[in-house]
């Protein structure tokens, strides 16, 4: 078993979300920054769905009742195995009695903490992922248990090569949305040549940009979203659904990122810059 003893900001179970319950209106979910939380994974040699913690600006106390291995990855948030510093990317021995810590992040927002053989946390509608009205919790609690398996052979460590994170690039690679023609030209040399603000309002559902675009499009019959949907709203507003998104909207669509894309953009703080680039 592991406890938690801190909770964090916003600390949460994922795992890759839920597929094919997007028609009962059910959104994906999952880790914000699926790279990072496959390579956790890939370091313990779990499967690729196992369950991690996904930790958001400052991370979890635990306690673990049992000896394994984990391996913490995506932002830096200074990891401490009883207040010593415990290396990133890399597979980890952890003793019974061992407490983890992670503080504030000091480059990406997001970090993953991977436990052998993932985090036997409640199934619903076939993935751990949390989300409020689906899984009976929408973030970790002060005193939550959860089942992991007992490993007490020692782990020589090691790391694995593992691409330098992107997030530190302001440029987000993007698709033509379905509405991105009927902008004007105009509009589309904001998009293209300004830059952009990430607001306090990021989430888990969508991220929104400080900056206005002025512009006469018409609202759309509801259609399709999905995770990396660009919404112009007749206001001006800019919004980059994420993981959490609802699965139709009545806004015009103007781009759509990649899952590189949107794990770039899950690891950008509020008042990080942007700007969009088509491929």
């Amino acid at each position: 078993m592991i406890k938690i003893l801190e909770p964090g900001l916003y600390s949460s179970i994922q795992d890759e979300g839920r597929e094919g319950f997007q028609k009962y209106g059910v959104p994906f979910s999952g880790s914000m920054d699926s790279k990072s939380s496959n390579f956790a994974n890939s370091l313990l040699n779990n499967p690729k769905n196992a369950a991690v913690i996904e930790a958001t600006q400052f991370g979890p106390k635990i306690l673990f009742n049992v000896s394994t291995y984990i391996s913490i990855t995506g932002g830096d948030m200074n990891p401490l195995i009883n207040n010593k510093k415990v290396s990133m990317n890399k597979a980890v021995n952890i003793n019974k009695g061992d407490i983890l810590k992670l503080g504030h992040s000091k480059n990406g927002l997001r970090s993953y903490i991977a436990i052998k053989d993932g985090i036997k946390s409640e199934l619903s509608l076939g993935s751990r992922s949390y989300y409020k009205g689906i899984s009976s919790k929408f973030k970790l609690e002060k005193g939550d248990e959860f089942k992991i398996i007992s490993f007490n052979k020692k782990l020589n460590s090691f790391s694995k090569i593992f691409l330098k994170n992107t997030h530190e690039s302001k440029y987000i690679l993007v698709f033509k949305g379905p509405e991105y023609n009927n902008l004007s030209i105009n509009e589309k040399n904001f998009l293209l040549n300004d830059s952009f603000t990430i607001s306090n309002e990021n989430n888990r559902m969508a991220y929104k940009l400080k900056e206005k675009l002025k512009n006469k499009l018409k609202s759309i019959i509801t259609s399709p979203v999905l995770p990396g949907t660009v919404q112009l709203t007749p206001g001006g507003e800019i919004i980059i659904l994420m993981k959490d998104c609802q699965v139709t909207g009545g806004y015009p669509r103007i781009f759509q990122l990649n899952e590189e894309s949107i794990n770039h953009i899950a690891q950008k703080k509020t008042n990080d810059i942007v700007k969009f680039k088509i491929v």
